[in-house]
């Protein structure tokens, strides 16, 4: 292609000729081409990118703690749900055109019922393994809260606004439901049991369900019993194929299981078993609890989690094909009927325009009103902690009085959380501390069961640098912290940069600097280490130790994720 030079001297005449108009057009549509890639390159992740760009990807296809996935395909959109716990907004939804390039369109609820439970920190409970399923037009997620009951919200779009939760089933120790409507206009619910609430775990039940979805009208019936060779049976699926019912389950253990196919010809059994995939002789441990997906063009396609500890459990997509009205999942090396994991892939055949590549955003500029949707709170949140305003450009958190009887950060709500986007990178954010009360800290924190934050603290009338670790935290062990780094006067009401480089294998080293350019590292190296059935988070808080009217604040300019 040549390249073509206009002159300045060339506009008069180009202006009178009759193909100026096209040329104009031609113009407008590269500007708005390259304004199009630009703009994609600046909202495409920085550290893991799953489509190779070839016709391939590379597992997992997100990076990142969404645990327990179920997906649903309506038309040529997939949609995507996980679990959230205590994590608010909660019930985070992803949308996909391909399975692989996948981004946030938004949540079920900003802050979690009931709401005074949630406005203290529940580690571990909350929204356990969902699932997403489209009926009569309309979407239905159906969630467990272990100590609750399985709840359903309903919607006519995926991004929302979603109805408020009814309550299916009141039990404690219900887990893990999925409905499944059959062709004769009957409805039924499958589950499991947390072993922690109910005192019995390891088997599945099937309810019968009312045609709208919204209660049971019979009895729970057992299904399956797995304590002979499939411990830790949960997460079931409930699909029809063929005449068979299915429930894909896994078995196992988190970190060390199978996934697990049921059948039958009737809906309450007896049911046949089959063990579909298991990690074989690949790295990929535990390969299992996830979802079925047909594709437009009749291929079929398997999402699950991998379980990265600190970095939580992490989403891998898998070739599926049917043998004997079997499952078999992954790659099939000695035939046995048996799938393992890929770990890269021809990507699936789609109707329709490939989709461009995407990933869930990380970075923040802080420019809109609200919050990007990758930021969760670590309990429902209050109107004050945190204030936008996007055409100046930063993210104003206020100091929040640290709770009564405070031992560390596990007790504290107003953590702002991202999940880990990858197992190596680096965040950064650029900060302006303007304290008014002593001891008030703003930090970046590396928060699990072990947790690690860098912060600036106002320690009479000066700011102090440090380091803080907790190991424990769930015990309420205190925090121990290096020996404070001052603030040269000179840069006092000046921005600052906090930093936190993450290796391979989670380990952190925390930084500072005050020009943006140059980083002094601040304490030893820490190895991350995952929360209460989650992985670890990266973000910001701002507390105070004593109660006053009025509170210092932080204006964040940007958090960026390199």
């Amino acid at each position: 292609m040549k390249t073509v030079c206009v002159r300045p001297s060339h506009l008069p005449i180009l202006v009178k000729s009759r193909w100026w108009p096209s040329l104009l057009l031609v113009l407008l549509i590269l500007s708005l081409l390259t304004n199009s890639v630009e703009a994609q390159d600046a909202s495409l992740s920085k550290v893991w990118v799953p489509d190779l760009g070839n016709g391939t990807y590379k597992n997992p296809v997100l990076y990142a703690d969404y645990s327990d996935p179920d997906v649903v395909r309506v038309g040529d959109d997939f949609y995507l749900v996980s679990s959230s716990f205590n994590a608010v907004p909660g019930l985070q939804i992803l949308h996909s055109k391909d399975l692989v390039n996948w981004s946030l369109i938004g949540a079920v609820f900003e802050q979690q019922p009931p709401l005074a439970r949630y406005a203290l920190p529940q580690h571990g409970n909350g929204v356990w393994a969902p699932s997403i399923r489209y009926h009569n037009k309309e979407y239905y997620i159906y969630y467990p809260d272990p100590d609750l009951g399985i709840f359903v919200t309903k919607a006519k779009n995926p991004a929302g606004p979603w109805s408020a939760p009814v309550c299916v089933k009141q039990a404690s120790g219900w887990i893990d439901p999925c409905p499944l409507w059959d062709e004769d206009g009957k409805a039924y619910l499958v589950h499991g049991f947390a072993g922690s609430r109910a005192g019995i775990k390891t088997i599945l039940a099937v309810s019968p369900m009312a045609p709208d979805g919204l209660s049971l009208i019979g009895a729970d019936a057992l299904v399956f019993d797995g304590h002979a060779h499939h411990p830790t049976l949960e997460g079931p699926k409930f699909y029809k194929r063929n005449g068979y019912y299915y429930i894909f389950a896994p078995a196992g253990g988190v970190p060390t299981g199978w996934q697990l196919v049921l059948r039958s010809k009737n809906v309450f059994g007896p049911y046949e078993e089959k063990i579909v995939m298991d990690q074989g002789k690949t790295p990929i441990n535990g390969p299992h609890q996830g979802a079925w997906i047909n594709t437009n063009t009749g291929e079929d396609w398997f999402m699950h989690f991998q379980d990265q500890y600190a970095y939580g459990r992490v989403v891998h997509l898998q070739p599926m094909v049917w043998k004997n009205d079997w499952p078999v999942i992954g790659e099939d090396p000695d035939g046995d009927g048996k799938g393992q994991p890929v770990l890269t892939y021809r990507k699936p055949n789609i109707k329709g325009k490939p989709q461009p590549r995407a990933t869930p955003a990380t970075s923040d500029e802080f420019s809109g009103r609200t919050l990007g949707l990758q930021w969760q709170w670590h309990a429902n949140p209050q109107d004050y902690w945190a204030y936008l305003n996007g055409p100046q450009g930063y993210l104003r958190l206020y100091s929040v009085l640290l709770p009564e009887g405070y031992k560390n950060l596990w007790q504290v709500p107003n953590l702002l959380l991202q999940k880990l986007p990858a197992d190596v990178f680096t965040a950064t954010t650029k900060l302006a501390f303007m304290p008014r009360v002593e001891g008030e800290k703003v930090g970046l924190l590396m928060m699990g069961l072990n947790y690690a934050y860098i912060s600036i603290t106002n320690q009479g009338g000066k700011l102090q640098l440090s380091e803080s670790t907790c190991l424990d935290a769930d015990k309420l062990t205190p925090e121990t912290s290096t020996s404070p780094v001052e603030v040269p006067a000179a840069y006092a009401g000046k921005p600052l940069y906090l930093r936190v480089a993450t290796k391979a294998g989670a380990k952190c080293q925390f930084s500072y600097s005050l020009d943006g350019q140059t980083f002094q590292p601040l304490g030893a190296e820490f190895q991350a280490r995952e929360g209460k059935w989650i992985g670890a988070k990266v973000g910001l808080f701002s507390t105070r130790p004593t109660k006053f009217n009025d509170a210092g604040n932080t204006d964040i300019d940007w958090f960026r994720i390199e």
